[in-house]
């Protein structure tokens, strides 16, 4: 795609998926425009998947080309996890290196300057579904791009397939650039990622991006922290929600914290997390919010007291990748 050309309003039919497919699909929404992917659902990388089963992006097996305005070809075929890769940068040297990139929220003007430089050196890019992906049009043209994107409560690369992936590729002797969403340390597992490379002495370096904990709640115009409020914030994930064996918080300091609560990973789970915070004491009227797609054109915001935030949020139809945000803070809005 040109860097010239305006795609806001127009209708766009990518033809063919691509290795570089994700990134020119995230740039055309950025620009406004309404994109149909020829495809069936089960050969799309799981980043695409999402965006479909999202209801951003449309599919459609068939598709008359002449009722688009625009229509785009490639012969190039998509890089999964599990394919057998070229070699490429073999022989560069004897062990490549690993750059483990937090890539912030969905923006690419919130990444920062070392990510782009990161992104063109790559030799390979190992990227999960919230990166800000239209990123990947900085990367060189025979970079290998490889989709381990998670869904929730859905398809996925376990993460033990996608150390490996980086340790392959890396003991090749190739530049592995690791791409995820948020911070890297920040529930990405980066840390593990980290020691597997550690174990065999592969190089690592990390470049930090802006978590989602705060630039969400940000961009949404609440301050997790706010000097007539509050004094400090608490992040937790709420991938495993209270009660179940599995999680050790405990949600009864939390409640009693006095500090904003940032959820992560908790669409799902807030009902049982509302019900359980009101429990050990923290009030029903206590003001929450939830802030989904946050630094993408589609984001919005949904706020209500927190006995009722997860209705409120899925009656408007809020879903993953969202982040909450509750306390006295939640009923701010700095940017009105």
């Amino acid at each position: 795609m040109s860097p010239e050309l305006s795609f806001t309003g127009l209708s766009v039919l990518l033809a063919r998926v691509t290795p570089h497919s994700v990134a020119i699909v995230h740039a055309l929404l950025r620009d406004g425009a309404r994109v149909t992917v020829a495809a069936d659902l089960d050969v799309l990388p799981t980043s695409l998947r999402d965006l479909v089963e999202r209801g951003l992006v449309t599919l459609a097996v068939e598709a008359d080309p002449t009722a688009y305005d625009v229509v785009l070809r490639s012969d190039v075929s998509t890089t999964p996890a599990t394919a057998d890769l070229p070699a490429t940068g073999v022989g560069r040297r004897a062990v490549g290196s690993v750059t483990l990139l937090g890539g912030g929220l969905g923006d690419p003007g919130l990444l920062t300057v070392a990510g782009i430089e990161a992104i063109r050196q790559a030799d390979v890019i190992v990227h999960d579904r919230l990166a800000p992906l239209s990123a990947l049009r900085h990367a060189r043209d025979d970079v290998v791009v490889i989709d381990v994107g998670k869904i929730p409560r859905g398809d996925f690369t376990p993460q033990e397939r996608i150390n490996d992936v980086i340790v392959e590729h890396a003991l090749a002797g190739r530049n592995v650039l690791r791409f995820k969403g948020g911070d890297n340390f920040v529930f990405g597992r980066g840390g593990e990622e980290a020691e597997a490379c550690a174990v065999r002495d592969i190089p690592v370096t990390v470049i930090p991006g802006i978590s989602s904990s705060i630039a969400a709640p940000a961009l949404a115009g609440i301050p997790v922290t706010h000097r007539s409020l509050v004094q400090g914030f608490t992040v937790v994930s709420g991938h495993v929600p209270p009660g179940d064996p599995r999680s050790t918080l405990d949600w009864g300091a939390i409640a009693r914290s006095n500090t904003t609560i940032v959820v992560l990973m908790g669409v799902a789970t807030l009902p049982t997390i509302a019900e359980t915070l009101i429990a050990e004491g923290m009030s029903a009227h206590t003001p929450a919010a939830v802030v989904a797609d946050a630094g993408l054109p589609s984001m919005r915001t949904a706020r209500a007291p927190l006995a009722h935030i997860a209705d409120t949020a899925a009656r408007e139809g809020l879903g993953a990748p969202a982040v909450v945000v509750i306390g006295d803070v939640a009923a701010l809005d700095v940017l009105r």
